[in-house]
């Protein structure tokens, strides 16, 4: 790993002996950023929900004994206060309170003009991009410049193969939209399950990610919270030295010329389609002229069938396709409906 973002260590602070191990035990791997959350928003009342204050200590001596930049969770203004006090290097808004725009802006008031610390943002639970954009721009306000965006999933009900849904086009349109705040990976609480956090970093760097926020604890099996997703600093390590890193080379004359095409090709398409459009609306006419009803079932499958045919013939994909022209007819019913 060279330039990438690792951030690594436990969910949470359990003791003072736990943080110092695994602290230890990364920065000999080289990782920079140390994260242990100290206050654990729980589902369950009675759950472990953090040491709280004394794990800040905790902190501070990790930072004066490896050299770290240490950081954790902040839900309120009360624990930002604590935090910056401190001298934590970073802090970050958890799913949670990323959903609710009164505590973020608690947090960013007490962070106002704070330049020495960095703010890291995780998306809401659910996958509401908006919400998110939303806290990014209240720590902006506050006048924050060091701000990165972590994208940790999506709860939603029928998530079958991860904790929570990756949705990777809404954190990719967030990064189209702030191309300037780096954007990293939060894999143990997509995966939920240790056996797939690597794969799920790879895809990550797949997509161009700025790097990782990764759980980490010297003795998982022994974890107050979160045991099953979190690696051992020896697992990290193979992990991170097996990921591909690819290179970001804007300058590649083949690439671009590629691109290139893609871009007329995508204006023929353009064309194309607003062509499409102008004779939907000349059916719309006709059938207005004659009394006929807009939707005509019997023409719309003959259509479907017809493309998909012809989907496979070109070698694409039979449910990109339907899907296109799905949306094509949903147009067209619109188009002639305003007529």
């Amino acid at each position: 790993m060279n330039n990438e973002l690792i951030i690594a260590g436990p969910c949470a602070a359990e003791t003072e002996h736990q943080v110092m191990s695994t602290a230890k035990l990364l920065a000999a791997m080289g990782v920079k950023w140390f994260r242990a959350g100290l206050w654990k928003p729980r589902t369950q009342p009675g759950s472990f929900e953090g040491v709280g204050e004394i794990g800040l200590q905790w902190l501070q001596r990790v930072k004066i004994e490896t050299g770290m930049a240490v950081g954790t969770e902040v839900a309120n203004a009360e624990h930002t206060k604590l935090a910056v006090a401190a001298g934590l290097d970073f802090v970050w808004i958890g799913a949670r309170t990323t959903t609710n725009p009164f505590a973020v802006q608690e947090i960013a008031d007490v962070l106002k003009d704070n330049r020495a610390i960095t703010v890291l943002v995780k998306n809401p639970m659910n996958p509401d991009i908006n919400l998110w954009i939303g806290a990014i721009k209240r720590i902006q306000q506050a006048g924050i410049e060091r701000i990165v965006a972590v994208h940790r999933g999506f709860s939603v009900y029928n998530s079958l193969t991860y904790r929570n849904d990756p949705q990777w086009y809404i954190p990719i349109e967030l990064h189209r939209q702030f191309p300037k705040i780096p954007i990293i990976c939060d894999p143990s609480h997509i995966a939920g399950n240790r056996d797939l956090v690597a794969g799920l970093s790879q895809k990550a760097f797949d997509l161009d990610f700025d790097g990782l926020m990764i759980e980490c604890h010297c003795s998982p099996e022994q974890a107050f919270s979160d045991a099953e997703q979190q690696l051992t600093p020896d697992e990290l390590d193979v992990m991170l030295k097996s990921l591909v890193i690819h290179e970001r080379n804007n300058h590649n004359q083949e690439l671009a010329e590629l691109r290139s095409k893609i871009d007329s090709l995508d204006s023929i398409l353009i064309e194309t389609l607003a062509k499409r459009m102008q004779v939907s609306r000349e059916i719309g006419n006709y059938k207005h002229q004659h009394n006929m009803p807009i939707v005509q079932t019997g023409r719309y499958n003959d259509v479907i069938q017809n493309r998909l045919e012809l989907a496979e013939e070109f070698g694409l994909s039979q449910k990109l396709v339907k899907q296109i022209y799905e949306l094509l007819h949903e147009e067209s019913v619109n188009i002639q409906l305003k007529q």
